[in-house]
């Protein structure tokens, strides 16, 4: 006997209840804090200036648009203070007048007319500045060089916050992580060959992690190109390869059509970086009278209704359906979407690696987070499927386990703006939409026109439960070794500590190194947005990432995971940081070594040591140097109340944990029989 066909939903359920901090619509963010300029006093014996009218403004000014001028200071009310009256010199005094004595007509002098001065014209310079305010720039980030300075000297012009950084590294990291937070691109900018160079790991990362990005380059001089000019390379062809695309500017003529497409590349379609290579002589050339910048970008995707309902089908007519879900999904701001989708539907969620914030991981249909670090139960849950949606995910190498999954014999549809074509198995069906249209869709057609199965529906419901019962028993990471008592640091513990601690809202930012593995495994992110991990493995991100998240969320706790090795490669931010006032905890598992390395070089039996051992630093003192504060964590017990601490300070905060080599991984936690101070 087949159970009967019935309306969504086929047995009593309590009410779907919406997400308890839903995303709210991307609205623009807050405009960066300008610091205000000072008014000169006038030197003894000038006249003092007239305030500037909207009259006396060049025509150029006037007309510009609002979206291109910063904004102004708000100047405070003052009394107006009449002028003192003239006093006679001391020792003389005005006799009166005489009666009836005609006195003479003060003649007023009128100051001799001044003709209007022409109103300069908008150079290249200024025109790229408009052009990037226009596609959402309101950070650049940027180590300076005399090959742009046409450009840096407008950034401020209109409205756009210049940071400068301690490395080109670290401003295209942060850059890179503004624009995973807000969906809105942010500028890294570098000098010729050296600064584009220094760049390209944040390129390529965002190019990995789909953001868009601007990372402008200052080229040499036209007359010198070819010539093996000062700092010279083919930056297109060069660095260039590592981004979605890439131009250099010829002639003024080039440059409004090079923005134009450079805003499509970077925000229509796959999102990414784009790289501008500008010569250094073009930019304070006038620009044409002419020249418009098209900031105009195509609408999302929309899927058709036919592919909404086939992908429904598939799902519905499985009895162990997986949803992945990635970036996309956080990009186009549809978190609540995805959720009420699974809980229709009644399909669990897996994330992509480093996407585990995609929906609340207290949910009782997240099964984990994809990928390397991932608990076992996540790889034989998408091994078992019979039906599977990845939306919004690449399906990268780590996220599908080596390609492997989806399995050959997997029925799959793949959801996102540009689907991936002939890699691993086929897609049974290939839609190119956005993430939030195709999900809205999908809930409107199941809350208006969907039947489900109820047997299947039950028997979903009941492989979910013991799914989801299997993997908080295998993502217990403070649970690994519970006899541990030093030396050190247990860091599964260390992670306990930190969701318990921490707010929902604090964001936590990873570095690339095994440490990572206890963090991606134990830490429960319940918003999303609140997770910023590069899909590129960059060592060196965390705590360029954690100073852009606090630049941008000044209220709220942002705690960079990194280890030594990463943290060595940008430490010099820590100034960068304390200059600029972002509140950073930065979190340091210290193990002296390339840990990473070291644990491939066991596995092969050969070249042990060999160029993974590594010396102390006192990451702790360093952060004192520069203003901020440094601590060292020697034993489980001294975490909290350093992390406590750090959270009420008003600047940042190194807190340098000791951890045993023994740690290799969250996969391999010391073994009984290897006495402390073991290399293994």
């Amino acid at each position: 006997m087949t159970d009967e066909l019935t309306p969504l939903a086929p047995e009593p359920e309590p009410a779907i209840e919406p997400d308890p901090t839903p995303e709210p619509p991307l609205a623009p963010e807050p405009e960066p804090a300008l610091e205000p300029v000072p008014t000169p006093e006038p030197a003894p014996g000038t006249e003092p200036q007239v305030a500037t009218t909207a009259e006396s403004m060049p025509a150029e000014a006037r007309n510009l648009a609002p979206e291109s001028m910063p904004a102004e200071e708000p100047i405070e009310d003052q009394p107006i203070v009449p002028e003192a009256e003239t006093q006679p010199e001391a020792g003389l005094s005005e006799e009166p007048a005489a009666a009836g004595v005609p006195q003479p007509v003060p003649i007023e002098e009128t100051a001799p007319t001044k003709e209007p001065a022409e109103p300069e014209p908008r150079t290249i310079g200024r025109l790229i500045a408009d052009a990037l305010r226009t596609a959402g720039v309101r950070y650049a980030f940027t180590v300076p060089g005399e090959s742009f300075l046409g450009l840096l000297d407008a950034l401020g012009d209109v409205g756009i916050r210049v940071v400068a950084t301690r490395h080109e590294g670290g401003a295209a990291f942060m850059a890179e992580a503004h624009g995973q937070l807000t969906g809105r691109p942010a500028a890294c900018i570098g000098t010729r060959a050296v600064g584009g160079a220094n760049m390209a790991i944040g390129i390529h990362t965002a190019h990995q992690d789909s953001t868009p990005m601007f990372a402008i380059v200052g080229q040499v001089e036209r007359a010198h190109r070819g010539h093996e000019a000062f700092q010279e390379t083919d930056l297109v062809a060069t660095i260039g390869g590592l981004a979605k695309w890439a131009a250099e500017a010829e002639s003024p003529d080039d440059v409004a059509p090079m923005m134009s497409e450079a805003i499509r590349q970077a925000l229509s379609g796959r999102p990414g970086p784009v790289l501008l290579s500008l010569p250094e002589d073009l930019l304070d050339e006038p620009a044409p009278t002419e020249a418009r910048v098209d900031g105009g970008r195509p609408g999302p995707t929309r899927p058709a209704a036919d592919d909404v309902r086939a992908v429904i089908e598939l799902l519905a007519s499985a009895r162990r359906p997986v949803i992945v879900a990635g970036g996309g999904v956080l990009q186009a701001r549809t978190s609540t979407e995805l959720l009420r989708f699974a809980e229709l539907v009644q399909v669990p969620v897996v994330a992509a690696w480093r996407r585990a914030d995609v929906i609340s991981n207290d949910h009782p249909l997240y099964l984990g987070m994809a990928g390397l670090g991932a608990a076992a139960t996540v790889r034989d849950r998408l091994a078992r499927a019979d039906a599977m949606l990845v939306i919004g995910c690449r399906l990268n190498e780590p996220t599908s386990y080596g390609d492997v999954v989806p399995s050959a014999t997997t029925r799959w549809a793949h959801v996102d703006v540009e689907p991936r074509r002939s890699v691993g198995t086929p897609a049974t069906i290939a839609i190119a939409a956005d993430a939030r249209a195709f999900l809205r869709a999908a809930n409107e057609r199941l809350l208006g026109k969907a039947v489900l199965d109820a047997g299947l529906v039950r028997e979903r419901q009941a492989n979910n439960a013991a799914d989801r019962s299997a993997w908080e028993l295998a993502s217990n990471v403070a649970g690994a070794s519970p006899g541990w008592s030093g030396p050190g640091v247990h860091p599964g513990r260390t992670i306990e500590t930190l969701r318990r601690v921490l707010p929902d809202d604090a964001i936590v930012t990873t570095d690339a190194g095994n440490f990572a593995g206890w963090a991606g495994r134990g830490f429960r992110f319940r918003r999303p947005g609140t997770f910023l991990g590069p899909t590129s493995g960059a060592m060196g991100y965390g705590l360029p990432a954690g100073i852009a998240a606090a630049l941008l969320h000044r209220d709220r706790p942002v705690v960079a995971l990194v280890g030594d090795g990463g943290l060595a490669m940008t430490m010099a931010e820590l100034e960068t940081a304390a200059r600029e006032h972002a509140r950073v905890i930065v979190v340091c598992f210290d193990n002296q070594q390339y840990g990473t390395i070291r644990m491939w070089q066991d596995w092969r039996g050969s070249g042990q040591g060999v160029a993974t051992e590594l010396g102390h630093v006192d990451f702790a003192a360093v952060a004192r140097a520069v203003g901020s504060r440094g601590v060292h964590v020697e034993r489980d017990d001294e975490f909290e109340t350093a992390l406590r601490q750090a959270l009420v300070e008003d600047r940042s905060t190194v807190i340098q944990l000791s951890l045993d080599r023994r740690w290799v991984s969250v996969d391999s936690p010391p073994a009984e029989d290897i006495p402390p101070g073991s290399d293994r």
